[in-house]
């Protein structure tokens, strides 16, 4: 442990005035102190929780049933490979493809989730969010997270399916770039 050690002058020679002093040397022995810290650690690893993997809660319909919406309040946003994001409002008409079916990049599309959200009303609003094969999680979290900050409650946008047409759509608009 802690000891302290005298050592004593040497008392063969005499000065006249200087008075000796006596140097005390201290040790401190730090073993307890090791196995004080490892009990410690030992202590803090086996009585902690560890956090539990949770999944994205997605607000469903109590009874099971898909919500309906109208068309005019419904956005598709479908993300592709890279950077591409293309979106259409309401259900797809063969007619008016190519008016309807757009494309856009990451900074564009917050202004557009926010717009529609401010000229639709709460209960008509819903995101429909559908990933092509080759584009990543990362770009999904993206999208969610672009929802959280324009302020979209959950329950107000949910994750499909992409449709045939829908990858065709995505097909020839990058064939076309």
């Amino acid at each position: 442990m802690a000891e302290i050690n005298h050592t004593q002058a040497n008392t063969n020679k005499k000065s006249v005035g200087v008075k000796m002093i006596t140097k005390k040397s201290t040790k401190v022995d730090l073993t307890p102190m090791v196995d004080l810290g490892f009990l410690l650690i030992t202590f803090f690893v086996f009585t902690t929780t560890m956090s539990m993997t949770t999944a994205m809660e997605m607000n469903e319909t109590k009874d099971g049933n898909p919500k309906s919406v109208p068309q005019s309040g419904a956005m598709t946003i479908l993300l592709g490979k890279g950077n591409d994001i293309y979106y259409y409002f309401g259900a797809l008409d063969s007619m008016k493809l190519s008016s309807q079916f757009k494309s856009t990049n990451f900074k564009e599309i917050r202004k557009l989730i926010a717009t529609k959200k401010k000229i639709t009303s709460e209960d008509k609003l819903m995101y429909i969010i559908k990933v092509e094969d080759e584009s990543t999680f990362g770009k999904a979290m993206s999208i969610i997270d672009e929802m959280l900050i324009c302020g979209v409650k959950s329950g107000h946008y949910a994750e499909d399916k992409i449709s045939d047409t829908e990858k065709r759509l995505i097909k020839l608009s990058n064939e076309v770039q």
